[in-house]
């Protein structure tokens, strides 16, 4: 199986790549359902909690509180970690990850390595890196196998394949089983597991992702709901373990809380059917685990955002995808238009923060109509809308801005700082509007219009401006007044008095 590349120089700019998702029904379609259906559930589960908000700001406080001292929570982890037998290893780019996994495979002579539960992974194009050592990778993840298949990355982070429907997962898998698949759920997921079944079996090397860590006890953390992480990390003889290094929590009560919120955050789930705390390799009592267990811990651009007041809470992400499912455009163009790993809200400020190269992603911030539809729906709380207007105004800062955006915020600038002329320009508007509107909008798609007026309508200018009838607005308001009984009349005339006395400059 193959990995397809995510170079984004490929794909062409967010604009090309949204305008390729809107044309696509199928896409568009499977998108909005699910993510609608995420949504409501996240919704309920909220609802039914009854508390939701206390809890938000329980794991908001959680999260600051680490990030701010991350250093010292990760050398308790590895501490913790280590003692209990784990080989832990850091890299400082993703290069450095991908040659430490590369030379854990070589040294085990590794034929097949299975995977689970490991956004990290794609994050670093690790399978394409094993598949030229002669290694094969397998996702284990429905979703992510799904989407192996079809040579594509993953498109939501909690469901990679949520741009697909059941027809065309029937007709990738029919090709793997050699005979036509009938597209139903049930069917379809049973011929996964048995296939699947073979390769745990022979696997040399599990490897997955990790949810959270533990400091207090050096354990790491998965939550998953097809049980196959658990067949990750205990078959194999040897388990790697990709840890983003803001991974950390302090203790297995911050856990609860984590808990509490990722489930019903990211499906609508009170609790995940799987939780995995592993806390190093097999002992001499357990039945079974890895002989060898390895984490690696990996930075890729994560240190970056310490200390920065804008991102530092970037790093409190715990990966739900709640703001994927809330996001308008997301819920229009899907994963694939961001361009990177990750997608959505997140995806726009984490893949520039992470790629450090904002000139490679200057538009990726642009995809957002900056209505906080995201942060409501984050259970951390994180400003992601903010963040997208630090990411603007960085862009501009460093000369990546739209030059011919930025002529024309000058000019309306200069037009609004004049009344005279803003009325004249408003008049010479009304007038040559004539032109181009039709049944009370403008419709033309040419010029800076194009863009919008593909799928909407611009509103016309009104025959008569708002500064233009305040004086007949304002005789009706006065008028008005004159009917409402004295008492309440002395009452407001009283208030006029007191401010003009106390002021000098309210007119009533």
């Amino acid at each position: 199986m193959s990995a397809k590349g995510t170079a984004k120089g490929t794909l062409g700019t967010v604009k090309e790549r949204a305008g390729l998702a809107l044309n696509d029904e199928f896409l568009r379609k499977a998108v909005k359902f699910t993510t609608e259906r995420l949504r409501n559930g996240k919704k309920n589960a909220a609802n039914e909690h009854g508390n939701w908000d206390q809890w938000r700001e329980r794991g908001r406080a959680i999260r600051l509180h680490t990030i701010a001292h991350l250093d010292y929570y990760l050398n308790l982890f590895v501490e913790n970690a280590r003692a209990n037998g784990v080989h832990v290893h850091f890299a400082d780019t993703g290069a450095d990850a991908v040659k430490i996994s590369l030379a854990i495979a070589e040294r085990k002579q590794a034929k097949t390595v299975v995977k689970s539960k490991s956004m990290v992974s794609e994050e670093l194009h690790l399978n394409h890196a094993l598949e030229k050592i002669g290694v094969e990778a397998i996702e284990t993840d429905l979703g992510e196998y799904i989407i192996q298949l079809a040579g594509e990355t993953p498109s939501h982070i909690v469901i990679p394949a949520i741009h697909k429907n059941r027809y065309q997962i029937a007709d990738l898998l029919s090709e793997v089983a050699g005979e036509k698949l009938e597209a139903d759920t049930t069917v379809l997921a049973g011929f996964v597991r048995k296939k699947l079944r073979e390769s745990f079996l022979e696997a040399d090397i599990g490897m997955t992702g990790c949810n959270f860590a533990i400091a207090e006890t050096g354990s790491m953390v998965l939550f998953e709901n097809e049980g196959n992480a658990r067949m990750v990390t205990t078959l194999p003889k040897t388990q790697i373990t990709l840890m983003g290094m803001e991974r950390i929590i302090p203790s297995f009560q911050d856990l609860e809380v984590m808990a509490t919120l990722l489930p019903r955050s990211a499906t609508g789930q009170k609790l995940t059917m799987y939780m995995s705390a592993i806390s190093g390799p097999r002992r001499s009592e357990d039945a079974d685990g890895p002989d060898e267990m390895h984490i690696i811990i990996v930075d890729n651009g994560r240190s970056l955002q310490l200390g920065d007041p804008e991102f530092q809470e970037l790093l409190n992400c715990i990966r739900c995808g709640a703001c994927l499912n809330a996001c308008p455009v997301y819920r229009h163009i899907g994963g694939h238009a961001y361009g990177g790993t990750y997608s959505g809200p997140i995806g726009a400020v984490l893949t520039p923060a992470l790629n450090k190269n904002i000139a490679e992603w200057d538009d990726i911030a642009n995809a957002s109509s900056l209505c906080g539809a995201c942060y409501e729906a984050c259970p951390v709380k994180i400003p992601l809308h903010e963040m997208l207007i630090s990411l603007r105004r960085r862009k501009v800062e460093k000369g990546h801005g739209n030059k011919l955006e930025g002529a024309g915020m000058k000019g309306f600038s200069t037009l609004l700082g004049n009344a005279k002329r803003f009325r004249t320009v408003l008049k010479v508007g009304q007038i040559g509007q004539k032109l181009v509107v039709r049944d009370g909008g403008i419709r033309t798609k040419i010029g800076p219009l194009k863009g919008w007026n593909s799928y909407r309508v611009t509103p016309s200018l009104p025959k008569k401006s708002f500064r233009e009838n305040w004086p007949t607005l304002e005789q009706e308001i006065r008028a008005g007044l004159q009917e409402i009984n004295p008492e309440m009349k002395q009452r407001m005339e009283n208030i006029v008095k007191n401010r003009q006395q106390g002021g000098g400059h309210h007119h009533g």
